[in-house]
C-alpha cells in the first residue's frame, strides 16, 4: 500500500491546471459569506436586532456546518474535476494489461530437503501453480536452473500447459550440478525481451549468496540503464525463499522484494503485488501512452453532496447556476441518448465493454477510431479493422493494420502496413519483428507455388487456402484437405499421453542436448 501511495503522489497532476482558477471565486465567496454569517450569528439582516435576540439561540454559529460550506465543497469538487486530475496512463488496448512473468526455479539437491513440508522443491512447484491461478491466465514462463539454465515452458497464457512439466521437474533432469543463478536470470531476461513490454522475474530458491546477489544487481542494472539493458525488460525482481520459519532470509539486490514461503497464498499474493506495482510504474514512464482523465471520480462525491440540497435550510439560490456552469465546462460532447450518457462518454462506455471482452459492443460504442479498430480486431473483424486503421497516420495504427492483414491472410498488404509503421516510427519493435515474419511468409508461399508448378511434392496442406499471386511466381494454388485427414487438436494432457516416455525423461534428454550444445536463448 505504501508503494502504491507513493506512486500515486508521484504521478498525480492536472491535465488542464489553468481551469483551477475557477476555484478562486468559490473560495473568496465562501470566505466572505462565512465571516459575515459568523459575525451576525446567522442573521443576515432579515430580523430586527431585538427580535433576533429573542428568537435565536445564543452562541456563535461560525463553527457549525452551513449551507454555504456544502455548496462550496461541491463547486470545488466540480472545478477540480473539470481541471482533469490524472495519476494513471490510459491502457493500450492492443497490449496485455498484466505484466508477463518468468518463474526461475532452483532445481538442486538442497531443494529436496523436507524442512518445508512436504519438500522444498515440491512446495516450489505448488507455489508456481498457486501463482498461475492468481494471475488468471496472464503470460507466464518457467525456467529451471542448477549448473545450467533451461526453458521448461515458454511464455503461455494456459496454466494447464505448465502442470505436466512441473510434475516432471526433478533434480535428476538437470544435466550439470551447480548453482548458476546468473544463467537463470539471463534466460528469463531473454524470454521477457521478446514480449515487447516490461515484465517480472520471481526466483524460487532456498539460498542466495552475497556474491550472487551482487552479480544479479549488476546484471539487472536498474541505475543508468541504456536501451536494451535488463532494466528495461525486467521491471520487477522477486525472491520466494523456500526456507522454514526462524531461518534468516538472505540479502537480495536493491529494489527486489524477498518473501518467505507461507502455508497460505500470502507469499504469492505479495509477489503479484510487487509485480503489479512495478508494471504500473513502467506504464507511467511510457510517454507514448496518454494520461487518463479521472475527473469523473470527483463528480460522483459532488453528486452525493448535492443530495443535501433537499434538506430544509440547505438551499443557496446562486449555487445551482454555478454548478450547472461548471458541469457544462467539462470537455466532451453533451448528449443523453440513454442513462449511461449522463455519466459516461462513448469511449468510456466502449472501454467498459472492452474490459468485459464484449468487443462487438465496444466497437459500436467507441468514437475514437483507433480504439474502434482495436475492438474490431479483437472481435475477429480483421478486414474492417484494417480499413479503420488505414485512415490513421500513426505507427500503432499501421502496426495494427498489418496484424489485421496477417490474420486475414493478406500477407503482402501486411508487409506494406509494417513498412508504413516503420516509416513513421523506425524504432517500433513490433513492426520490425512482424515485417520480417510477413516477408518470410510471402517468400515461402511463392516458393511453394514454384515447386508445385514443377510437380515437386512439398507435403504442404491447408483447409481450402488460397494465396495471392501478386508477383506472378507460379500458378495460383488452391489446396484442399479432406476433413477426415485434418489433424485433430490435442490438449496438453492428451499430447503427453501420446509420448512414449515420461515428462521427466523428456526434460532430461532435452536439457542434456542443450547443455552439450551450449545453447542459450
Amino acid at each position: 500500500m505504501t508503494v502504491d501511495l507513493s506512486l500515486f503522489l508521484e504521478a498525480f497532476h492536472f491535465l488542464r491546471p489553468w481551469l483551477l482558477v475557477l476555484a478562486l471565486p468559490v473560495v473568496v465567496t465562501w470566505w466572505r459569506l462565512r465571516q459575515r454569517r459568523g459575525a451576525t450569528g446567522g442573521n443576515d439582516g432579515w430580523l430586527a436586532p431585538h427580535l433576533a435576540e429573542a428568537l435565536t439561540v445564543p452562541g456563535n454559529t461560525a463553527g457549525r456546518v452551513q449551507p454555504i460550506d456544502v455548496i462550496s465543497l461541491v463547486l470545488l469538487l466540480l472545478a477540480a474535476a473539470v481541471a482533469g486530475p490524472s495519476w494513471t496512463r490510459a491502457p493500450t488496448p492492443f497490449a496485455a494489461q498484466t505484466a508477463p512473468l518468468v518463474v526461475v526455479m532452483q532445481v538442486t539437491p538442497s531443494m529436496e530437503q523436507t524442512d518445508v513440508a512436504p519438500q522444498r522443491l515440491a512446495r516450489a512447484r505448488q507455489k508456481t501453480m498457486d501463482l498461475l491461478a492468481l494471475r488468471s491466465g496472464a503470460r507466464t514462463a518457467l525456467v529451471a536452473f542448477a549448473g545450467t539454465a533451461h526453458v521448461v515452458v515458454p511464455m503461455s497464457e494456459d496454466p494447464g500447459v505448465m502442470q505436466p512439466y512441473l510434475e516432471g521437474l526433478t533434480t535428476e533432469v538437470m544435466p550439470i550440478e551447480g548453482l548458476d543463478i546468473q544463467a537463470g536470470f539471463a534466460t528469463a531476461q531473454a524470454l521477457l525481451a521478446r514480449e515487447g513490454a516490461p515484465g517480472g522475474v520471481v526466483f524460487m530458491v532456498d539460498e542466495l549468496s552475497a556474491s550472487a546477489a551482487a552479480e544479479l544487481a549488476e546484471a539487472w542494472g536498474r541505475d543508468g540503464a541504456e536501451e536494451g539493458d535488463a532494466a528495461e525488460t525486467v521491471a520487477s525482481m522477486s525472491f520466494l525463499f523456500l526456507l522454514p520459519e526462524g531461518k534468516a532470509l538472505p540479502q537480495v539486490p536493491d529494489g527486489a522484494s524477498a518473501t518467505r514461503v507461507t502455508p497460505d497464498n500470502q507469499d504469492v499474493a505479495e509477489v503479484e503485488r510487487s509485480l503489479a506495482s512495478a508494471y504500473r510504474r513502467a506504464q507511467l514512464e511510457d510517454e507514448a501512452q496518454p494520461w487518463e482523465d479521472r475527473g469523473a471520480w470527483l463528480a460522483w462525491p459532488a453528486l452525493m453532496l448535492l443530495l443535501l440540497w433537499f434538506r430544509r435550510g440547505m438551499a443557496v439560490r446562486w449555487a445551482g447556476q454555478a454548478a450547472l456552469a461548471l458541469w457544462l465546462l467539462h470537455p466532451g460532447q453533451v448528449q443523453a441518448e440513454g442513462w449511461r450518457d449522463w455519466f459516461l462518454t462513448p469511449d468510456q462506455q466502449g472501454w467498459r465493454a472492452f474490459e468485459r471482452k464484449e468487443y462487438v459492443d465496444a466497437a459500436e460504442a467507441f468514437e475514437d477510431p483507433y480504439l474502434r479498430g482495436v475492438a474490431l480486431y479483437r472481435s475477429g473483424q480483421y478486414e474492417i479493422a484494417a480499413q479503420e486503421m488505414a485512415r490513421l497516420d500513426t505507427a500503432e495504427a499501421a502496426f495494427l493494420q498489418g496484424m489485421a492483414h496477417l490474420k486475414s491472410r493478406g500477407y503482402r498488404d501486411g508487409v506494406r502496413a509494417f513498412e508504413r509503421a516503420l516509416e513513421i516510427d523506425p524504432e517500433h519493435k513490433g513492426a520490425q519483428q512482424n515485417l520480417q515474419i510477413s516477408k518470410a511468409i510471402v517468400e515461402y508461399v511463392e516458393t511453394t507455388r514454384e515447386q508445385s508448378d514443377t510437380g515437386e511434392d512439398t507435403g504442404i496442406g491447408a483447409d481450402d487456402v488460397v494465396f495471392d499471386n501478386e508477383s506472378g511466381r507460379g500458378e495460383d494454388t488452391q489446396i484442399e484437405v479432406p476433413e477426415e485427414d485434418a489433424p485433430a487438436h490435442l490438449s496438453t494432457e492428451q499430447w503427453m499421453r501420446t509420448v512414449d516416455t515420461r515428462t521427466e525423461d523428456f526434460l532430461k534428454q532435452r536439457f542434456r542436448l542443450e547443455a552439450a550444445r551450449g545453447e542459450r536463448p
